[in-house]
């Protein structure tokens, strides 16, 4: 059975048409409903016994899906036409962005992949006894508690006769872990010991440790994690606000069991150009991760996924894709955004603008319909899980698909300076100025400052830049952005971008490069190549990550970065940076080496080096590896030289010997 979308004007406060809604998205539309979530709950419940109804209306979700349970039908879908579309001042046509709405919360997005994560309720609470000592009194009946009170502390011994909680004393050394999987370690650790009728400390003992799920943080000090508030299982409270300690203690209480942590990015090692053999390359994700869940092992990074938040920072930043967000996956996100602005246009829009919001922004959005006049027509919101995931990539996507505006709504927690690189290399890509304006972020916490920008840019018109063909990429994030330029820049060779980019051009000065070949032996993606048969030095610009890798790998300095996106299809084959004539070999005449390093060799050795005294030794620099092995074989006092193989004795020369005696 086709999916049926169940149509409700929210008390006749917007206007939903259910004819043209059914043409424009193919799907079979109910009549137009009034109080589907109080008077008319009977025809609700019809349309979820269906197993296909997709309710227009998000505010009432728990309502309608506690009517699913209660008839034990599945749960429905939901797609918010009220907020988002029909609550607006806009006076437009709303039918394509309601098209576009309906079409993209039809698609089947996978589920983010989780791991499940137990906690026991093993709680270790820190900070002054006045305030931890109370905590743990009201904790010690659901979690397994123990206070840590600082060096030298006196705790009220009778704060824990009932023995409900254990109590410790001594510096906290180092913390780590997450959610069920805290580990700790301390200095000068001291336990209660409980025995007999006055109770003391055990004498002070170094590198105790121990692990726990849940941490308790009451000290009002630096916090144990970077980003503490992203740490799942670490509770921090300021130990002044008593309202704090109590929503701390509270949210404690309820971690046990067992929890689901998404898995939010997919790592491929392989792809990484974090280091190459000692030399330093690319530390983006290291540089902007906020809760420290990625570290550096050698030659590639690692990511602790109990540590990482899913902000999607590293995978907006990763110049090679092997870090991608996947909840969901990236290209889950590229097909949401395509298909608004097909969905758009097929329902006769001309030039829509995407809004990119995450859970705050959506509030806002909610907050702005309902009490200001929301917004525009040709605006259409997109709710992403991590807003700093949405990288150059997805606006150069956005922008090629037909959008004429991508604006980036920011939000509380969120990395700026991501953002704000992001947009600057995806308007640079772009060749956006103050005339064109396609990309912008949007710094507002007011609902009603956010309505007055949007419906500001509709009196402003479309910018000149709207694409004429709209196109869908495919491929990698970095495949995407190449297609993208193409359709929005098709008249563009190369395009200078800002430093850092991702993409550019190796640049050797010939003078100073001996083809040493040690930048090609390093290189992470296979940019730099040689030639077997010739000495030359290779290059691939569209595979270049700029990651700086052979810049600090040559030994002559002979190598520079340039930042830029080349366009022209060369940049998808390999090119000659440096070549030179090959020498050969005096003895065979294979070609082996570079000509003029050769010549520089024999000059500086010939009666300047003791090994190198003769005509016949200084010949063999000039020999290949071959030759050069035969010949010093064969010279007189050759160092491959001995003593003759002794004789081989047989029985009969035991034999022979024995006779002879």
């Amino acid at each position: 059975m086709a999916k049926q979308l169940i149509l409700c004007d929210c008390s006749g406060t917007q206007t939903l048409n259910s004819k043209a809604l059914s043409a424009a998205t193919g799907l079979d539309c109910s009549s137009v409903h009034s109080a589907l979530c109080t008077t008319q709950t009977e025809a609700a419940a019809a349309a979820i016994s269906t197993g296909e109804a997709v309710i227009c209306c998000a505010q009432e979700k728990r309502f309608f899906d506690a009517l699913a349970a209660e008839i034990e039908a599945p749960l429905p879908a939901y797609v918010d036409l009220r907020d988002r579309a029909g609550w607006t001042a806009d006076t437009g046509d709303l039918l394509p962005k309601m098209t576009a709405l309906v079409a993209e919360a039809a698609l089947d997005v996978p589920a983010a992949k989780t791991l499940d994560v137990i906690s026991e309720g093993l709680c270790l609470i820190l900070g002054p006894p006045d305030i931890t000592l109370a905590a743990a009194q009201q904790l010690q009946d659901s979690l397994g508690v123990t206070v840590l009170l600082p060096p030298g502390t006196e705790a009220p011994i009778e704060a824990s006769l009932g023995r409900g909680y254990d109590v410790i004393r001594g510096g906290l050394r180092r913390a780590k872990g997450a959610l069920g999987q805290f580990s700790v370690s301390f200095d000068a650790l001291e336990q209660l010991d409980v025995t007999g009728r006055s109770w003391s400390w055990t004498a002070p003992r170094e590198g105790g440790s121990s692990d726990c799920d849940i941490i308790l943080d009451l000290r009002g000090d630096t916090p144990l994690f970077p980003a503490p508030q992203k740490r799942e299982g670490y509770l921090r409270a300021d130990p002044k606000s008593a309202t704090a300690v109590a929503e701390a203690v509270l949210t404690a209480s309820q971690m046990v069991g067992t929890f689901e942590k998404p898995l939010y990015l997919r790592h491929e090692p392989l792809l990484c150009a974090h280091s190459r053999a000692g030399q330093a390359g690319c530390s983006k994700c290291l540089d902007h991760c906020p809760t420290s869940a990625i570290a550096s092992t050698g030659d590639h990074v690692t990511i602790d996924p109990m540590v990482c938040a899913g902000c999607g920072a590293c995978a907006a930043l990763c110049p090679s894709g092997a870090i991608t967000y996947d909840a969901p996956p990236a290209e889950a996100q590229f097909r949401r955004i395509q298909t608004l602005a097909q969905a758009y246009k097929a329902a006769g829009g001309t030039a829509p603008r995407l809004l990119v919001v995450n859970a705050h922004g959506s509030e806002m959005i909610t907050l702005a319909a309902r009490f200001d006049r929301g917004l525009p027509a040709d605006v259409i919101p997109l709710e992403v899980e991590a807003l700093n995931a949405f990288g150059h990539a997805e606006i150069l996507a956005a922008l090629a698909a037909g959008f004429a505006h991508v604006s980036i709504l920011l939000a509380p927690g969120i990395d700026r300076d991501v953002q704000e690189g992001e947009l600057a290399l995806a308007r640079a890509i772009a060749q956006d100025n103050a005339a064109t304006n396609t990309a912008t972020l949007l710094d507002i916490d007011d609902p009603e400052a956010l309505s007055a920008v949007l419906f500001e840019q509709t009196q402003d018109g479309p910018p000149s830049s709207l694409i004429a063909d709209p196109i869908r990429p495919m491929g990698s994030r970095r495949q995407i952005t190449r297609q993208a330029a193409l359709a929005l820049r098709p008249d563009q060779q190369q395009i200078s971008l800002p430093d850092h980019a991702p993409y550019g051009a190796v640049l050797v000065n010939q003078d100073s490069c001996t083809l040493c070949l040690s930048c090609v032996s390093l290189c992470p993606s296979g940019a730099l190549g040689d030639n077997p048969d010739l000495p030359q030095l290779r290059f691939q610009e569209d595979a270049c990550l700029q990651c700086g890798i052979c810049t600090s790998a040559c030994p002559e300095d002979a190598i520079t970065l340039e930042p830029q996106l080349n366009l022209a299809p060369e940049a998808l084959s390999q090119t000659v940076l440096h070549e030179e004539e090959p020498f050969p070999c005096v003895e065979c005449g294979a070609l082996f080496g570079v000509k003029s390093t050769i010549d520089k060799i024999t000059e500086k050795l010939a009666g300047n080096h003791a090994m190198f005294s003769r005509p016949e030794t200084l010949r063999m620099i000039q020999m290949c590896d071959d030759c050069r092995v035969q010949v010093q074989f064969h010279q007189k006092d050759s160092p491959f030289a001995a003593a003759d193989r002794p004789k081989v004795r047989t029985t009969e020369d035991y034999l022979s010997k024995r006779r002879d005696h």
